[in-house]
């Protein structure tokens, strides 16, 4: 199978959580700043998140009225728009509902600038949605009718976008739907020294609800660094069977 070699990269609680109030802790602040660096460092021309970390921290939650389009129907194919950037942020969006106003990421993110947009969906979404991500220059691909199927996306991101690397970063269901599907290659987890204890927080890999079982994934240490302030950052391979 042609598709990119896949990283998932993530900062978690010592019990697991990619969520939750310790996030907001001053300490905490220290090791985001070091995820960041490190997602420098691996060098992949894409990135790939899901339409609540998207909504979060690079729309926040900015609405499209789109209510007011009379729009014809727009075929179910994939579309590519013209840029001259080489770099990519992927965003999962299966209903089509991220505010995008611009075809990149630009003054949303300090971290992660003039990377184009290109949306994940299904074929459920609005033709209106299809128009506005057109007219604003958003690449698109499809990854199923009514679900998505993650190894059809990441055949087509190295198909028609040529991405050989890609960096899979959250949230949760994401991470595990890729896990479940033999899609991870290798594991960068940046550790934090506190743990958050909610039970209401999201893990490092969660179960989607269309999925029926799931099953163990092994991983090999790879390596291992101290960082400052007591965390770690660990990098593990997926053990091939």
């Amino acid at each position: 199978m042609e598709r990119p070699y896949i990283i998932c990269h993530m900062l978690t609680s010592l019990d697991g959580k990619i969520t939750g109030d310790y996030l907001e802790e001053e300490r905490t602040a220290y090791f985001i700043d070091e995820y960041e660096k490190i997602h420098e460092r691996y060098g992949c021309k894409a990135w790939m998140c899901g339409r609540i970390t998207m909504e979060e921290h690079f729309t926040f939650g900015h609405k499209l009225d789109l209510t007011h389009e009379n729009i014809p129907t727009i075929p179910r194919t994939d579309f590519i728009a013209k840029t001259d950037t080489k770099s990519y942020v992927i965003a999962v969006d299966p209903s089509g509902k991220l505010g995008w106003t611009k075809n990149y990421i630009s003054e949303w993110n300090e971290n992660r600038t003039e990377d184009h947009i290109v949306e994940v969906l299904t074929e459920q979404v609005s033709d209106a949605y299809l128009d506005h991500l057109q007219k604003t220059g958003i690449s698109y691909i499809f990854g199923g009718k009514e679900q998505l199927d993650f190894t059809i996306v990441v055949q087509k991101l190295k198909k028609l976008f040529s991405i050989d690397q890609l960096m899979l970063e959250g949230g949760g269901v994401i991470n595990g739907s890729f896990l479940n599907e033999g899609l991870i290659d290798e594991l960068s987890l940046v550790l934090v020294p506190i743990a958050d204890g909610s039970s209401n927080s999201l893990t490092l890999f969660e179960a989607s609800s269309h999925i029926q079982k799931t099953k163990p994934v092994n991983f090999d240490l790879k390596a291992i660094e101290k960082m400052d302030n007591g965390g770690l950052w660990m990098k593990y391979v997926t053990r091939k069977e």
